[in-house]
């Protein structure tokens, strides 16, 4: 019996999490996660998602602040997995394993180290993404690799359907590695020298619609916030979250002359058509700043009571 204390906080890592828990041959000896923090909307605390499955299965969870060695005396484990927990973990607390610390990462490494893997992959408009799985190290993201999965990245997809298709490709991952460790041991190769990315947190500041850049550039930036920060455009103090946008087709770029950029141009079922810096964006789902700001797309947003989107009128 594998014993393994598992540490992670958001949604991605609940999927990791639920397969450790229904494995024969595993034993889940403690959570650890992330304090339980404040809502959007006033001030109370909300547990993780990982905290919230846990405790379902009946397992010790804690919630330091910082997670340090003193923490997790108490317990004997063989391995100590972490997905997505939040923190980066001190050596001393990477030494407690009796086999060592793995870690499941959203990315092909060593491209997109970081925070925020997934946004970036979309924003660079790779085709490609997948998990790693890797033996922790001191650095960000830079132990050697124990396997690695990939699958490929939709024209359509957004960070959520890539969040999930992650998880349960991150969950297989992981339960193998496991698997092959009670066999074989921990074997793990070092990570190329060449590739290196970064995927550095994403900003609220950076959801904000440049509607100078390139149709397809824009459509990447909607798909990648979504389901969070949101790409948001405005007009004046009316502020409007866009969820889905799709590349005009480039036979309907023959206006002349060339309407500014941010120029709405038609509202129909496909969406509201919108001139960018080289060629035009259907915003096919928005989020109306009116009512209770439900989204609304196909003909709700044809007919969307409200003369900011007519022909003519401008975003930000």
């Amino acid at each position: 019996m594998m014993r393994v204390l598992f540490a992670g906080t958001p949604e991605f890592a609940v999927e990791h999490l639920q397969g450790l828990i229904e494995h024969p041959d595993i034993d889940v000896v403690a959570v650890v996660t992330q304090p339980d923090r404040p809502g959007k909307r006033g001030k109370k605390l909300i547990a993780s998602p990982v905290k919230h499955r846990a405790l379902m299965a009946g397992l010790t969870v804690l919630q330091p602040t910082r997670l340090q060695a003193k923490h997790l005396a108490g317990f004997a484990f063989d391995l100590l997995i972490v997905v997505a927990y939040g923190q980066i973990l001190k050596p001393a607390v990477l030494a407690l394993p009796r086999i060592g610390p793995i870690n499941v990462h959203a990315s092909l490494l060593p491209r997109w180290r970081g925070a925020a893997p997934v946004q970036r992959a979309i924003l660079a408009g790779d085709q490609t993404s997948g998990v790693t799985i890797m033996k922790m190290a001191e650095g960000l993201d830079t132990g050697p690799i124990i396997s690695v999965r990939s699958c490929a990245i939709d024209t359509n997809e957004t960070s959520d359907s890539l969040f999930s298709k992650l998880a349960c490709l991150g969950q297989e991952a992981l339960l193998h590695a496991v698997e092959t460790i009670a066999r074989t041991g921990l074997v793990a190769d070092p990570q190329p020298a060449a590739g290196v990315t970064y995927a550095h947190k994403i900003l609220k500041a950076e959801a904000k619609i440049d509607w100078s850049m390139s149709s397809a550039l824009i459509s990447r930036h909607i798909r990648a916030f979504v389901p969070d920060p949101v790409a948001f455009t405005t007009q004046g103090e009316t502020r409007f979250r866009c969820y889905g946008a799709e590349v005009a087709s480039s036979e309907l770029n023959c206006a002349a002359p060339t309407p500014e950029p941010g120029t709405i141009l038609e509202r129909s079922k496909t969406g509201i058509r919108v001139q960018c810096g080289d060629g035009q964006l259907y915003i096919t789902q928005l989020q109306s700043p009116t009512g209770k700001g439900t989204i609304v797309q196909g003909a709700d947003l044809k007919n969307l009571q409200t003369a900011l989107l007519d022909p003519g009128e401008r975003f930000e």
